[in-house]
């Protein structure tokens, strides 16, 4: 697919001559002024088209060249920006790189050669930087796959956990207007690495509510710095770090870290993985019910109370008025996707899969490999 060119002026002549030179060359989209411009840039964003290169007049009402700029940097950070203006003084040059962030400041009359060149720059750095997005994407979607197929095999229940809250993410998502969703949705994944350390039968003590001796609950207490300095070993993930750090971290202030910060100090995203991974302990299903709301209404101190009444009424608005079809298969009929309602557990009782997973690819295989040597207890209750 060709990357898009965008031309931004008030002058519809300038914009006509223009095109006339360029569109034997490039993919080009016109917007007669500002505003029309951005309506454009977000279009794009919307249906993942996102354009590669704008060049932008300094001069237009309403919303000069700079200001435009600057909130296409905020709309489309990966695309190029660029200045075309007959006012070339100093003081317009620096705001522009300052604001706008500006890959080439244009002077008109700008000779067709240069601007082809300055475009031609511009489409390069755009495909560089796109390039080194998606690599950077896909090593750290990798690492994290494998760190979460980990988190499934070792702790199902903790797994359960975090599949709950990342579907929950993804309805608060529009509520709150999360521009950087993923490092929420990942710091939910990453969230119980801390607990690898702490012995199953202690982790099962402390799901049955049995007390645990003081050197016990030192691991659970001390389980996020552990999962922090596990994330942060990955690049580009310093802020899931910190998100994870914080994840019991009470509003007041209370909770762990001892003397860290409290109330609006603590990041929004760790506010809400804080009622999010609390909340998905108290549900039993997949959706979030008032009783399981109430629960944590009660812990005075505990949260965000503005942000937990949000969270409340989008989850409490998104459950299904009509039940999902559900069926009971043996464990050999399972597939990728299937969320199961009941445990997962072998003849003596070892729990494989907490009831409310979702099937991934590696717990199919996982689940192949251990009926060939053992035997589950069956039917498993599955919603399709």
């Amino acid at each position: 697919m060709p990357e898009k060119v965008l031309l931004i002026d008030d002058d519809p002549n300038i914009l006509s001559a223009l095109t006339r030179q360029l569109r034997k060359q490039y993919d080009l989209v016109t917007a007669q002024g500002g505003e029309e411009g951005l309506k454009v840039v977000s279009a794009a964003v919307s249906q993942r088209e996102p354009i590669a290169v704008v060049v932008c007049d300094m001069r237009m009402p309403g919303m000069d060249g700079i200001q435009v700029l600057a909130k296409i940097r905020e709309t489309s950070p990966d695309t190029v920006r660029m200045m075309l203006t007959g006012n070339a003084d100093q003081e317009t040059a620096i705001a522009a790189i300052n604001r706008g962030n500006i890959f080439r400041f244009l002077t008109k009359p700008c000779p067709s050669e240069d601007l082809v060149q300055s475009i031609d720059a511009g489409l390069i750095q755009y495909r560089l930087v796109t390039a080194e997005r998606d690599l950077l994407e896909k090593t750290l979607a990798g690492s994290i796959k494998v760190l979460a197929d980990v988190i499934s095999l070792n702790d199902p229940f903790a797994y359960a956990v975090s599949l709950r809250m990342r579907e929950w993410i993804k309805t608060l998502s529009v509520e709150f207007s999360m521009p950087s969703r993923w490092q929420l949705d990942i710091a939910a994944m990453l969230a119980p690495l801390g607990e690898f350390a702490i012995p199953a039968e202690v982790m099962e003590k402390r799901r049955r509510n049995e007390a645990l001796s003081e050197s016990e609950l030192a691991l659970f207490l001390n389980a996020p710095e552990s999962a922090r300095n596990l994330v942060a070993n990955i690049p580009r993930l310093a802020k899931v770090a910190e998100i994870v750090y914080l994840q019991d971290k009470h509003f007041d202030g209370s909770g762990f870290p001892v003397g860290g910060p409290k109330g609006d100090s603590i990041p929004f995203e760790a506010r809400m993985l804080k009622i999010l991974k609390d909340l998905a302990e108290e549900t039993v299903g997949a959706h979030p019910s008032i009783p399981a709301f109430a629960v944590l209404e009660r812990r005075k101190g505990y949260y965000d109370t503005e942000m937990l009444a949000r969270i409340r009424t989008c989850l409490l608005a998104a459950v299904p008025t009509e039940a999902p079809r559900e069926v009971e298969v043996a464990v050999a009929a399972l597939r990728a996707g299937h969320l199961i309602l009941n445990d997962i557990r072998l003849s003596n009782g070892r729990l494989i899969l907490a009831a409310n997973s979702i099937i991934s690819p590696i717990l199919v295989e996982r689940l192949r490999a251990l009926s060939k040597s053992t035997s589950f207890q069956e039917p498993i209750r599955v919603r399709i």
